[in-house]
């Protein structure tokens, strides 16, 4: 597949940051693609949604948060290109919400602190949003 040919996913994630400044990471569950890597909560953005629409639903639904649009800080992007797909993924960080963070969809969750990310393994095109992180924090 040539590069052309590759349609463009657009993906929205999420920083969430605790009171300590530790970011959470979600694992991607057995059955789904990249299983077992550590990533930045969010999901694909849905037709008629926003970036900033998904991050808010997809904190819901997969880890029990909520927040509003107006929590949300864009920080970077990603620009990543897989064998079947480009991934454009902007990453918001978010501070203020309510809620406890669980694995609503049986992932597992932790909280880690940003010099620490590099410890857990995670999709390519994650990993080069660490350094945002890391210089924000």
């Amino acid at each position: 597949m040539t590069q052309q040919d590759r349609p463009i996913l657009l993906v929205a994630a999420c920083a969430l940051l605790d009171s300590d400044g530790r970011i959470l990471l979600a694992q991607r569950p057995e059955g789904k693609s990249l299983a077992g890597l550590w990533e930045f909560p969010g999901g694909k953005v849905e037709k008629g949604e926003t970036p900033e629409e998904t991050v808010v639903r997809e904190l819901q639904e997969e880890i029990g948060i909520v927040t509003k649009v107006a929590c949300l800080a864009p920080l970077t992007f990603a620009s990543h290109t897989y064998d079947n797909f480009h991934l454009l993924m902007p990453l918001y960080v978010c501070r203020r919400y309510e809620g406890i963070a669980r694995g609503c969809e049986g992932q597992a969750i932790k909280w880690v602190k940003p010099m620490d990310l590099r410890s857990y393994p995670m999709p390519p095109a994650d990993e080069p949003l660490i350094p945002f992180l890391q210089d924000l924090l």
